[in-house]
C-alpha cells in the first residue's frame, strides 16, 4: 500500500484529486492544506507528498515542506504537477528536492504507478517537462547575483539595491554584470529577460 499525502489549498480540487487518486489499487490518500502539513503527518508516515504548483500559496506548501524531516531522515519524496510554462514554479519545487514532476495536461491513466514509483525510491520526469526542468537547473547565477537581478527586476535602482542588502554600489554594479556575463545577456533588461524565460527569478 502507498500512501500520498495531498497537499492542495482549493477545495475541491483537492477532493477531486483525491478521488482519482483513490481509485488506484494499492493506493490510500490523506489530504493536507497549507500550513496543515505537520498536523496530517501526526496520522502516519505518507510515502509520497503531492502537491499543485498552480494552486495558492504553492510557494509556502514547498517552503513548508522542506522543513518536514522523514522518521528515517531526510525528506519525504516530494512530487509536484505543473505545467512546461511555468519555469519559476520548477524552480522552486526542484530547490525543494522534488523526485517526481507530472505535467498536468498528461493523460491520468498511470498517475497512480508514479505514486508507487516514487515511494519505491525512484524519479519521474515527465518528458513535456524535460526541457524546461533542465533550464532551471542548470542555472548559472551564484545566489546573490541571483537576488541582484531579482531587485533589478522589480524596479529597484544600483543604489536602492544596495542599501536594502548593506553592498557599496560597486559592488552591486559587480554582480549585475556578472548576472548579464554568465546568461549570455546584451544587458541588464536582456539579462532579466532571459532569467524570467528560464525561470530563475
Amino acid at each position: 500500500m502507498t500512501t500520498v499525502l495531498l497537499v492542495h489549498t482549493v477545495p475541491l480540487w483537492r477532493a477531486s484529486l483525491a478521488s482519482l487518486l483513490g481509485t488506484g489499487q494499492g493506493i490510500e490518500v490523506r489530504t493536507a492544506e497549507r500550513g496543515a502539513i505537520r498536523a496530517a503527518l501526526s496520522g502516519g508516515c505518507p510515502d509520497v507528498l503531492l502537491t499543485d504548483l498552480d494552486c495558492p500559496g504553492a510557494r509556502d506548501v514547498l517552503a513548508e515542506v522542506k522543513t518536514v524531516t522523514a522518521p528515517q531522515g531526510g525528506t519525504y519524496p516530494l512530487a509536484v504537477l505543473t505545467r512546461s510554462d511555468q519555469p519559476r514554479g520548477l524552480r522552486r519545487a526542484y530547490e525543494a528536492g522534488a523526485l517526481g514532476y507530472i505535467d498536468k495536461y498528461r493523460p491520468v491513466d498511470d498517475l497512480c504507478e508514479v505514486m508507487h514509483k516514487l515511494a519505491d525510491g525512484g524519479r519521474h520526469i515527465d518528458e513535456s517537462l524535460a526541457f524546461s526542468l533542465l533550464q532551471v537547473a542548470d542555472m548559472p547565477l551564484s545566489p546573490r547575483e541571483l537576488s541582484v537581478l531579482a531587485m533589478a527586476e522589480e524596479g529597484d535602482n544600483v543604489a536602492g539595491i544596495a542599501a536594502r542588502l548593506h553592498l557599496t554600489p560597486g559592488t552591486v554594479r559587480n554582480y549585475l554584470a556578472a548576472a548579464i556575463r554568465k546568461s549570455g545577456a546584451r544587458n541588464r533588461l536582456d539579462a532579466i529577460r532571459r532569467a524570467k524565460e528560464a525561470g530563475w527569478i
